[in-house]
């Protein structure tokens, strides 16, 4: 139900983030979903058959790269070479777009944070305009201030 309120504003940034892309982001996620398929791999397996096949002269066309293969193990290398910067460009996608979602994330709960704290300042109120009896609780107190940022900020830095 909650996801599906929300999922239209879901979609929306998601578009927006797919306009900031550069044409070579673009590239490389088209790159990164096209080599990332069984398709390609059946391809690459095919190619490598075909090739050591007809290199070996199990076909009526002739040898153009006989055993060791020199040119068939060039080109492997230079796939893997691509591939290789592919995969890192991918990743490097993924981590940015990681760290984008946790800024979003931080936001998120600070402000929830922040709306917690009022509503449990506001409940106090309540509590205590209805009369009701009054214990000393140190874990709502604290509950009740706002939250040091900077504070956390200090002891993530400084490792306490």
């Amino acid at each position: 139900m909650l996801q599906k309120r929300y999922s239209h504003q879901i979609q929306s940034f998601k578009k927006r983030m797919g306009i900031k892309d550069s044409l070579f982001d673009q590239i490389a996620d088209f790159f990164t979903h096209s080599f990332g398929t069984v398709i390609f791999l059946i391809l690459n397996v095919i190619f490598f058959l075909l090739w050591i096949l007809i290199n070996t002269g199990k076909t009526p066309i002739g040898v153009f790269d006989p055993f060791p293969f020199g040119l068939l193990t060039m080109i492997v290398s230079l796939e893997a070479i691509f591939l290789t910067i592919i995969v890192l460009i991918s990743q490097n996608r993924a981590g940015n777009i990681a760290y984008l979602r946790d800024e979003i994330d931080f936001e998120i709960n600070v402000q929830a944070e922040d709306e917690i704290t009022k509503i449990l300042n506001i409940l106090d109120e309540i509590h205590d305009h209805l009369g009701l009896k009054a214990e000393d609780d140190n874990e709502l107190a604290t509950m009740k201030q706002k939250t040091n940022l900077e504070g956390i900020r200090d002891r993530l830095l400084n490792g306490k």
